[in-house]
């Protein structure tokens, strides 16, 4: 008997488990994977969450971004306010406008060009920021999740009763 078993573990193997470590070969290990998926994306996010935090910004940004909105409301209102000095005095308008078509066509497509990009950087910009925040919260709650599932539940072993009283025999 002891031929037939030296046999034997040699050809499965002793004490493995030959079928599980050969099907591994051609299949991957689906828990393991699961686990090792987890673990990337959590270290990913965490990541992430680092990258998107800063801290408070200073008065000087705060005050160019105080500045950064004037331009729109100061442009919309001065159009009204056109309308409004056209309704008052007319006369007065037309010396005005007068003086506007005498500005020429090259100085026009310069001002066009010039709000355009402000406009458009300020949409970028705009933009940047609300992904940022964005990912910055889905982060922040992905950080959280994480530290919850790193942390051992206190309350279960007192609603253990089992594990308590195991816990007070030992």
């Amino acid at each position: 008997m002891g031929v037939i078993a030296n046999l034997l573990d040699f050809v499965f193997g002793s004490g493995r488990n030959v079928v599980r470590e050969t099907a591994e070969v051609f299949r991957e290990n689906a828990e393991a994977g699961a686990n090792r998926e987890h673990l990337r994306h959590q270290a990913a996010m965490s990541q992430f969450g680092r990258e998107f935090l800063h801290g408070r910004r200073g008065w000087f940004d705060r005050l160019m971004d105080a500045v950064n909105r004037l331009p729109r409301p100061l442009m919309a209102l001065g159009c009204l306010g056109l309308f409004v000095l056209a309704m008052i005095d007319p006369v007065w308008f037309a010396a005005r406008m007068q003086g506007i078509a005498l500005v020429p066509e090259p100085l026009w497509w310069l001002l066009g060009v010039i709000v355009s990009f402000y406009f458009g950087a300020r949409h970028q910009m705009k933009g940047q920021e609300f992904q940022r925040s964005m990912a910055a919260s889905l982060s922040n709650a992905a950080l959280l999740l994480a530290e919850q599932d790193a942390e051992p539940n206190q309350d279960s072993d007192e609603e253990n009763a089992a594990l308590r009283d195991w816990k007070s025999a030992t």
